[in-house]
């Protein structure tokens, strides 16, 4: 069995429907917001502090809406697969790029087709 990454993912749409995505310094698929969780930190918690340091966003897990538990391949760390807690997240306004995500971006559905997406988007969110 493949090594499994633990991790939690934002849905978070703008006002117009489009999608926010992310992809990380030096890789090219676009993923949705989030990481990796550390020990004795919630799934919540974990989407809160990951999308303050990537995304500069300061937002209450209080006001995330639990969508489900989702596995697949892991996009960037071959071999390993990603178990996956993905909650809704409110608009948050504007977004900036930060730590290692080199891109962010709102992406309408037609959009989502033509770029390289994660496993764990492209299967599960498109």
């Amino acid at each position: 069995m493949p090594p499994v990454l633990r991790i939690a993912a934002a849905l978070i749409h703008d006002p117009d429907g489009r999608m926010l995505l992310v992809r990380k310094r030096g890789t090219t698929m676009w993923m949705q917001p989030g990481g990796k969780l550390e020990p004795d930190e919630t799934a919540a918690d974990c989407l809160a502090r990951e999308l303050g340091e990537e995304l500069g966003l300061l937002l209450d897990p209080a006001t995330f809406a639990h969508v489900g538990r989702f596995d697949a391949a892991a996009a960037n760390e071959p071999g390993h697969v990603v178990d996956c807690d993905v909650f809704t997240v409110p608009y948050p306004g504007v977004v900036l790029a930060a730590a290692e995500i080199e891109a962010a971006g709102w992406f309408t559905a037609a959009e989502l087709r033509a770029l390289p997406l994660a496993p764990l988007t492209r299967d599960n969110f498109l």
